[in-house]
């Protein structure tokens, strides 16, 4: 009898399995893949995602990969490349990139060193209950095919977007929007680094930062409906995209691409209701939401921590678990909801309003109040002291009165 079991060891379910390990709980860490392990999903992990991580002391780890730190973010919206230089506080970066198979090897690791029990290679089945409690999971080893039941007071189901969990216990999902975009994305070697850039086109996005070993990684995307356009001719009609920012193209043309190109064209948004009698859902398998804003990471990071401080809670005792697990979920939309609906009106290209052509305007020879903008912006520090209405009218004036 665990007092946790977690389906699924990558983002959301290695750090939860870490947290409450070091907390001193008895936690079963499952997953059907073993590591280290590839997939092909985002991996740009920046606003809180970085501090938690150096909180948690696995910045250093990550970095240790040979991921680079990315202290330079340039945001072009179509009228001008808008670019953030020493974008660093308290010695954590903007942002890191580490490729999948390092980042949660390392948190993996973590989890394992804090006590948690890991088994790799392990499919989850079915699950165990007790009328609509879930106790425990029913799964086998894919070596030697052995057939295992485990019991926990909760099972914690970090199983991604198509959780086994979530259908098990018919979480309702909430907010849902079809998917908006469809990404492929591939790894070039011999690119000059330019930090993060994010350039929007003509209802296409390039999201492009520098990654382990040297390797520049490079994602666009297109609404969903040019799916099969694109699946046509993926190479030509990416490298199309790529030519309408002549700048970067020839960086990129200049490289060498060493890997085939990745899709990720699955991308529904939601969010799932993420408790009920004996079970929880984080990471994808609570929220799942378009790669647009590159949320994913850092907010899976965020919500096992929230998870984790519920479920202390209720095991220990200090709170009801139901009432615990209330706090979490009211927690984790109220952190989620306003990003989540911003991020799916970006990725459906929603028009973009003046004012911020206005500010970009305003900001553009200004490289101080830039770097500003980018570090209120990323969390880096606090949003009210850049984004408040005094120091917005400020700029905006001075935007008005300069000569055309």
């Amino acid at each position: 009898m665990y007092d946790v079991i977690v389906v699924g060891a990558r983002c959301a379910g290695a750090p939860a399995a870490m947290l409450l390990a070091r907390k001193g709980y008895d936690v079963l860490l499952v997953d059907r893949a073993t590591f280290p392990s590839s997939i092909p999903h985002g991996h740009f992990i920046h606003q809180h995602g970085p501090r938690r991580l150096q909180r948690w002391g696995l910045l250093d780890r990550i970095v240790a990969t040979n991921c680079p730190a990315v202290t330079t973010f340039t945001l072009d919206l179509g009228d001008f490349p808008l670019t953030g230089r020493a974008l660093e506080a308290d010695g954590v970066a903007l942002g890191y990139g580490p490729r999948r198979a390092a980042l949660d090897a390392v948190l993996v690791d973590a989890a394992v060193e804090a006590g948690a029990e890991l088994r790799q290679g392990f499919t989850v089945d079915d699950f165990t209950a007790d009328g609509d409690r879930i106790t425990g999971i029913r799964g086998r080893d894919q070596r030697s095919g052995t057939t295992t039941v485990e019991h926990a007071a909760v099972v914690v189901g970090a199983d991604g977007r198509n959780s086994r969990l979530a259908r098990a216990v018919g979480a309702p999902a909430y907010e849902a929007a079809p998917p908006a975009t469809c990404w492929y994305f591939s790894y070039w070697s011999g690119v000059p680094a330019a930090g993060l850039e994010v350039h929007v086109r003509q209802q296409r996005v390039i999201f492009s930062f520098p990654t382990n070993d040297g390797l520049q990684a490079v994602f666009v995307a297109w609404p969903a409906a040019a799916l099969p356009a694109v699946r046509a001719d993926v190479e030509g009609q990416f490298m199309t995209v790529l030519d309408w920012v002549p700048e970067l193209a020839e960086r990129v043309r200049g490289g060498r691409r060493e890997e085939r190109f990745y899709g990720a064209t699955d991308l529904p948004n939601f969010l799932r209701t993420p408790y009920g009698p004996g079970w929880a859902l984080v990471g994808d398998a609570g929220c799942h939401k378009d790669p647009f804003l590159a949320l994913g990471v850092c907010d899976a990071l965020r919500d096992v921590e929230l998870l984790a401080e519920a479920l202390d809670e209720g095991l220990s005792g200090r709170r009801p678990m139901t009432e615990a697990m209330a706090a979490f979920a009211e927690r984790r939309d109220a952190a989620t909801l306003p990003a989540y609906r911003e991020n799916l009106a970006m990725a459906q290209f929603t028009a973009v309003p003046d004012d911020v052509f206005r500010l970009r305007a305003a900001l553009r020879d200004d490289q101080a109040e830039t770097n500003r903008f980018f570090m209120a912006r990323e969390g880096m520090i606090p949003r009210e002291s850049f984004f408040n209405g005094t120091n917005l009218q400020r700029l905006m004036a001075r935007g008005a009165a300069a000569p055309e």
